[in-house]
């Protein structure tokens, strides 16, 4: 079969586990889930059997991941390790599996595959924008209105495809 790309969600699932395809995680991912230890340091032995390979994405896919992420308004929701996974995801064209809705919406605007384990996954696909309820006008980022200080409001513009997968 293919190979999975995993965040932390998919390690505290059980994904690897039970799966017989090769899964691939970052350094930074592999350093928050590494205190799993199931059936006597089953992640060591996924690591021995060679079936978990752990796999730095380049700096060029993690700077266009991040570009990426702040185009659709999901950088803030982001942490690194969710950037690692994305990137990952950009270099390697594999299916990410992940219950989060961020790395769902950058990965799917990027045309790339995500597989949720949990959840149903995300229905729709977008760009988030802020605006203010108060004077009704649009912001990039921002907590406030720069015009009249009512607290912004996030919402999701559907179907907004942002870009395609970046290949070195």
């Amino acid at each position: 079969m293919g190979f999975r790309i995993l965040d932390a969600s998919a390690f505290y699932a059980g994904v690897p586990f039970g799966s017989s395809e090769d899964c691939y995680t970052t350094s930074s991912v592999f350093d928050e889930i590494k205190h799993i230890k199931k059936n006597h340091d089953a992640l060591g032995t996924l690591l021995e059997t060679n079936r978990l390979k752990i796999r730095e994405p380049g700096i060029e896919s993690v700077k266009f991941a991040v570009k990426e992420s702040k185009d659709t308004g999901d950088f803030p929701q982001l942490s690194k390790q969710d950037i690692s996974i994305i990137a990952l995801g950009i270099e390697m064209n594999g299916e990410i599996i992940s219950d989060d809705f961020a790395i769902s919406n950058v990965a799917k605007n990027l045309g790339l595959r995500v597989s949720p384990i949990m959840t149903k996954g995300i229905k729709d696909v977008g760009k988030w924008i802020h605006y203010c309820p108060g004077c009704k006008t649009s912001h990039n980022t921002g907590k406030e209105c720069p015009s009249c200080g009512t607290p912004l409001k996030r919402k999701l513009l559907k179907g907004k495809f942002i870009s395609t997968p970046h290949h070195k």
